[in-house]
């Protein structure tokens, strides 16, 4: 890597990919318990999104972020120059680097001409790169996929067009829009971007454990990686894998109990965020994440999705700790 100032800024190989109703500011908070320098990256904030919070209306919980939250990355959308320029000079009050979302492979998104449709339109996501950079001194990074089609395979050419544009860090999933999150991610294909560009180069796709990790870093050459899926139901993920690299030791996944204040925590923060009601709600995805790997999880998790009650959900959860605990004890 040769960008000293986004090297300056990283000081981790591993960052926590965004996620569209995932990485909220309760799962960032979280991975930053247990990882002190990896870089956060928010969910995706629509340009246009922001462009009405400019003109008065009500702003995002997306914003919102703590001190300790840095390093972190705002991923911003769209496909305007001009309101993203506008997006990056609201954001600059908030983020360490930008980050322009490329890869995004939702119908929703592609078919209004953003996320991985950029792809395609290599010339208006150059524009879009240099409206950001012309709205923010911070770094400016973008995330996009191997293509939008197995036959269009352009993120090599896609990636030093970036690099002209003045972006100074890319994430690669190793993935095509056509594949959505199906298939296995292409490690090796990843190297051929990294060997043609002078800019940082993360991973992205299908690490899930420190194995992973080893083996895509050795596939890829990158220079780090970016975990998306694998964070969900352990946080500790990214600073075990940051705690492998740095010193060689591979720490275990937490134990059940563990896991399963973690899901507490998580609870408990995004009800003073959201409320109660809609908090509940918004839980029942991390579910199956928290609550896998032992007798009964299934049945378990079921009962879960269908609670709306704080204190049952509780009452589950402590009914699977003092199972666990006895199973261990017999």
């Amino acid at each position: 890597m040769t960008n000293n100032r986004v090297l300056t800024l990283i000081q981790s190989r591993v960052s926590l990919a965004p996620m569209a109703g995932i990485t909220d500011y309760v799962l960032r908070s979280l991975i930053r318990r247990y990882s002190k320098n990896c870089l956060l990256t928010t969910e995706m904030i629509s340009s246009e999104y922001l462009a009405q919070t400019l003109n008065g209306r009500s702003g995002t919980e997306i914003l919102k972020r703590d001190d300790n939250h840095a390093p972190i990355s705002y991923q911003i959308s769209g496909h305007k120059p001009h309101l993203m320029r506008q997006a990056a000079e609201f954001l600059n009050n908030y983020a360490d680097m930008i980050d322009i979302n490329m890869g995004c492979p939702v119908k929703k998104v592609v078919g209004g001409q953003d996320g991985c449709a950029l792809m395609r339109t290599p010339e208006l996501a150059s524009d879009l790169v240099k409206a950001v950079k012309d709205g923010t001194d911070k770094p400016v990074s973008v995330k996009f996929r191997l293509g939008y089609t197995a036959e269009e395979m352009n993120y090599v050419e896609f990636g030093q067009k970036m690099q002209e544009a003045g972006a100074e860090f890319i994430t690669l999933h190793g993935r095509t829009r056509s594949q959505m999150y199906s298939g296995k991610a292409d490690w090796v294909k990843i190297r051929k971007l990294k060997e043609n560009v002078d800019i940082p180069v993360f991973a992205n796709g299908d690490i899930i454990s420190i194995e992973n990790a080893i083996e895509c870093l050795e596939l890829s050459g990158a220079d780090g990686i970016a975990i998306g899926r694998g964070a969900l139901g352990d946080p500790t993920l990214i600073g075990r894998i940051e705690h492998y690299l740095n010193t060689g030791e591979k720490l275990p996944i937490p134990p059940l109990e563990e896991r399963l204040g973690m899901l507490k925590w998580h609870l408990d923060e995004e009800i003073k965020l959201r409320g109660e009601n809609v908090a509940i709600k918004f839980m029942r995805k991390f579910y199956p994440y928290y609550l896998s790997g032992f007798e009964n999880a299934k049945v378990l998790r079921s009962k879960l999705v269908l609670e709306e009650d704080y204190k049952a959900i509780v009452n589950l959860l402590r009914s699977v700790n003092i199972n666990a605990q006895s199973n261990l004890a017999g």
